[in-house]
């Protein structure tokens, strides 16, 4: 879809969002919108939302209050207009998943003609977001049907992440056979739909050029960012009289997770590595925070394995704070997929930021990005034994690397949240005319 915009643009430009996970909830895709929202807003640009009830991670609602009843339009704590969706109740598995992504897709478009379709209300920009995937389709008609311009947000590798992934798997009986060409269908659509929208926002530059190479004519890099500060001597949980602050052999060498458990994070490999460790007869202590589909196998594998690793469950951001004070090294981790090269972890940011030294199971843009700016020691994905050797290195000398402050003015300079607003501003202006943030939006 090229060069349908408005023929009068309003003096607020207004942007429809359609997203599959916005606030209250809590995660990367909500955070990113979180802190946009304000900024655009503060720069002039009016901004309205086509999202679900808050119902990310467990699949249910979480508040029954009337502002979250589909078809309601309420505003956000910024002030912006929020439609809310239909969704469907879903469990852990992804034809669950995909079902209600696509109930939400489809609301998106119904009430999206219902609220936004005459000329006052009517966007000159539609952004459609992936995850999840149906949100792109559902923006790409409402641009279409409403005469502006669309961008499509790839906050992940999309398309090429459906056969690694698992995504609509073929590799057995009839029905995997049908689904294999519904993946082909599903990857040529996203890869059209790409090419044809008025700009493609990628995170990385790495798939910003893959995007290029693909002839997508227009792609802008606009990272995740963090607000994450450095840790300091506040952060600290309240000690344990039976630890030292000395490292092995005075207590267990700490590590820990915190974020998505997911199939894409490969956490088993650290669970593995755990296990290693502690059959050499070394202390080691590994926590891994917050919820996902792979905690119940993870918990079983540990179990089996007899693995020094607690399974801590969610918990309110600020506390992860704590856990990173607690932690010598802070995991950060990626399957061993060919397109998992090309993302960054929103999750790396937030670690480079806080100061803490990374161990880093990444390759690609991400394993780079660490090696240049010290911010940890790369592992590859996947490989257990390097990730063994590393952390018995570390426990059986007594001593972690500290992590170069490098790392931390990266992140303040490119993935500020700031920063990243003045670029999505540039993206809109370049669409429907110069913008630029105000004071009041620094």
């Amino acid at each position: 879809m090229r060069g349908t915009r408005s023929t009068a643009t309003p003096s607020r430009p207004r942007v429809l969002l359609v997203t599959h996970h916005y606030p209250p909830e809590h995660g990367a895709p909500q955070r990113r919108w979180d802190t946009l929202t304000p900024r655009l807003l503060e720069a002039g640009v009016d901004v309205a939302v086509l999202t679900p009830p808050p119902h990310y991670p467990t699949g249910r609602l979480q508040d029954a209050r009337a502002a979250y009843r589909p078809g309601s339009v309420s505003r956000g704590r910024h002030g912006e207009r929020v439609v809310r969706t239909r969704f469907r109740p879903h469990a852990a598995d992804l034809l669950s998943r995909t079902i209600d992504q696509a109930v939400a897709a489809g609301s998106a478009v119904v009430l999206g003609l219902r609220f936004f379709r005459h000329r006052p209300e009517r966007p000159d920009v539609v952004v459609g977001t992936v995850p999840g995937i149906p949100s792109m389709f559902a923006a790409w008609l409402l641009a279409r049907a409403l005469r502006a311009r669309l961008v499509i947000e790839m906050r992940d590798a999309w398309p090429d992440l459906i056969e690694p992934s698992g995504v609509l798997d073929a590799r057995r009986s009839l029905t995997s056979r049908l689904l294999a060409g519904a993946r082909a269908v599903v990857h040529r659509a996203v890869s059209r739909l790409q090419a044809r929208a008025d700009a493609v926002v990628t995170t990385t530059e790495t798939f910003a050029q893959v995007l290029l190479e693909r002839g997508v004519r227009h792609v802008a890099v606009v990272r995740n960012g963090t607000s994450f500060q450095p840790l300091t001597a506040d952060d600290a949980p309240e000690p344990d009289p039976r630890d030292s602050d000395a490292l092995p052999p005075a207590r267990p060498l700490r590590a820990v997770y915190a974020g998505t458990v997911g199939r894409a994070q490969d956490l088993q490999s650290v669970v593995r590595a755990a296990a290693n460790v502690a059959r050499r007869g070394l202390p080691l202590d590994v926590r891994i925070v917050g919820a996902g589909a792979r905690v119940p196998f993870l918990e079983n594998l540990a179990a089996e394995l007899d693995a020094p690793v607690t399974f801590v469950g969610p918990v309110p951001h600020e506390e992860v704070r704590r856990y990173y004070a607690w932690a010598d090294t802070v995991v950060v981790s990626l399957r061993d997929w060919k397109p998992l090269e090309w993302t960054v972890p929103s999750k790396l940011y937030e670690v480079m930021a806080s100061g803490a030294y990374a161990t880093a199971c990444v390759a690609g843009e991400a394993a780079a990005l660490v090696s240049r700016s010290g911010a940890g020691s790369v592992v590859p994905p996947g490989d257990v034994d390097a990730l063994t050797e590393l952390w018995s290195g570390w426990a059986s000398s007594g001593t972690v690397p500290e992590a170069d402050p490098l790392a931390a003015r990266w992140v303040a300079e490119n993935a500020d949240d700031d920063v990243l607003a003045e670029r999505y501003l540039d993206l809109l202006g370049s669409l429907v005319g110069p913008l630029r943030a105000t004071e009041g939006a620094r």
